[in-house]
Order: structure tokens, then sequence, then C-alpha cells
């Protein structure tokens, strides 16, 4: 579902403000709000730890979102998501440091899938240049968010935690596009989009929510470590979705790298436990 959202983004590239894009990644959650999110006040609003995680989280997730869209507009998505994902490895490392469980060769593997991120970001940079690192930033947002993640579905509804996220998201948007659009910043400020354009904003917004509302779940019942390598399945199809629309095709070096991030994080996941 991810890289398929990610798809309608890059098919809208500079079309449409990226905040406005942005706006219907996290608006499509806040349909999933739930009048008894408000009634269970035992579960949330009584928690004050709760609350500034919650916002931590939305804001994370929504740089890390924003970061990812721009990158699409200079790098294929192939591409993009392979030096994102040298986020399962920086799971690993914090997982490893706050006592979970981790071997040597899962540590070696780390190290290799990174130099592989770093084989795709090499041609990228030398053809887009910033650009290129935009992804790693991404990967450095997701990391937290994911812990973040683990610790607040011990206490939420995974489907009242998106609304919450996009709730918050929402928030902190539509400001910024309302200032944007007075002051005539060219990536935030509203605009009327066309049929085509709309059909692609609910991929966007919809796809999305699906997926992260499946990584949401999945992260009520396993380690995040365990979990992240799983997301390296987005790679090929993200390379699929590439060739299919966007007549994409990795260069040899990228290709490589692409290979050898997937590889080390099928290595990963076999060799770690799988109890949560």
């Amino acid at each position: 579902m991810a890289p398929l959202s990610e798809t309608f983004v890059k098919i809208l590239g500079a079309s449409l403000p990226l905040m406005f894009v942005v706006m219907a990644r996290f608006l499509a959650p806040v349909f999933l709000m739930r009048r008894s999110l408000w009634n269970d006040r035992h579960q949330i609003w009584a928690r004050r730890d709760l609350l500034p995680l919650i916002v931590i989280r939305s804001i994370l997730h929504l740089l890390a979102i924003a970061c990812f869209f721009m990158s699409l507009r200079y790098l294929p998505l192939a591409d993009a998501l392979a030096i994102a994902y040298v986020m399962p490895f920086m799971i690993l490392a914090v997982g490893w440091g706050m006592g979970e469980p981790a071997t040597k060769l899962q540590a070696v593997m780390c190290f290799i899938g990174f130099l592989g991120a770093m084989m795709v970001v090499q041609p990228s940079f030398a053809s887009v240049g910033w650009p290129a690192f935009l992804p790693l930033a991404v990967a450095f947002l997701f990391t937290g968010f994911v812990f973040i993640t683990r610790k607040l579905t011990r206490f939420i509804d995974p489907i009242d935690l998106q609304a919450l996220n996009g709730t918050v998201a929402v928030s902190v948007i539509l400001p910024v596009l309302l200032i944007g659009t007075i002051l005539g910043w060219t990536e935030a400020q509203f605009v009327t989009p066309d049929t085509f354009q709309i059909i692609c904003l609910l991929g966007v917004g919809v796809l999305g929510t699906i997926g992260h509302l499946s990584m949401t779940w999945a992260l009520k019942v396993a380690r995040p470590s365990t979990l992240a390598p799983v997301q390296y399945l987005e790679i090929p199809f993200g390379a699929l979705f590439g060739i299919l629309f966007f007549s994409e095709f990795p260069n040899g070096l990228a290709a490589i790298g692409i290979i050898i991030v997937i590889s080390a994080g099928i290595l990963v996941l076999v060799t770690s436990p799988k109890t949560s």
C-alpha cells in the first residue's frame, strides 16, 4: 500500500504545492475518528504522559512524510525507498541500546546494509545533489516514530492512534497553508486541484493510511527490530511501480546497492527473535 500511495505522489510531481499534498495524506485518517475516543478519558486524556508522545509522534511523521514526498520529485521511487531503508538498521541499533537482543551477524548485516544504501545515494547525489539525502532524514525521523508507536499501541487502539495522528498533523498543516496562501509561498498554499489530481490525492491519503494502520497493528504485537526488515518488500514493489509508471530503471551501482540493502534486511529478519 505504501509504495502505491507514493506512486500517486510521484505522479503529481510538482503540479501541486508540497504541503497541500502532505495535507491530503494526513486528512484521510482524521475520518477514522470515533466518538468513543473522546469518551475513554481513562485510556488517553487522563494519561498526561501519553499526550506529549502523541504530539511528538505526529510531528515526526509529518516531517518524515514531507521529506519523502519532496525526495520523490528528484529520485526514482525505488532509489528513494532503498536509501530510506537504512531505517531498520537504525531501529536495530536503538533497540540494542535499549536492551533488545542483537547478534554479531545482525550488527554486520546492518553495516553492510548501510553501505548498500550509500551505493544508492552516490549516483543519486551525482545526479540531483542534496535531495539524495532527504530519504536519510526520513529514516532518522521514522526511527523515533516507530519506537513511540510501539509504546503508544500498548494503551491506544491503532485506529484511534491513526485518527489522533491525522488530527494533530492537520492542525499543524492548516495554519501553514493559510499563511503560505497569504504570503504566496510556492510549496505551502491552498489550490484548486482538477479531477485527476483529486483522484491522486485520494490515492495518497487512503492507501497511505491503510499502509500505516497495518504497520501500527503489527507494532502492537512485534518488536520494531523484528518488524522493520519486513518493510523491505516496499523496495521491489517501488521498483516495479517505478518501471510501470515512470520507466525508471535503477542504474548498475544503485541496483547492486538495492539488492544489498534487501539481502541484509532479510538476514536481519530471519535471525531476529520472533516473539514480541
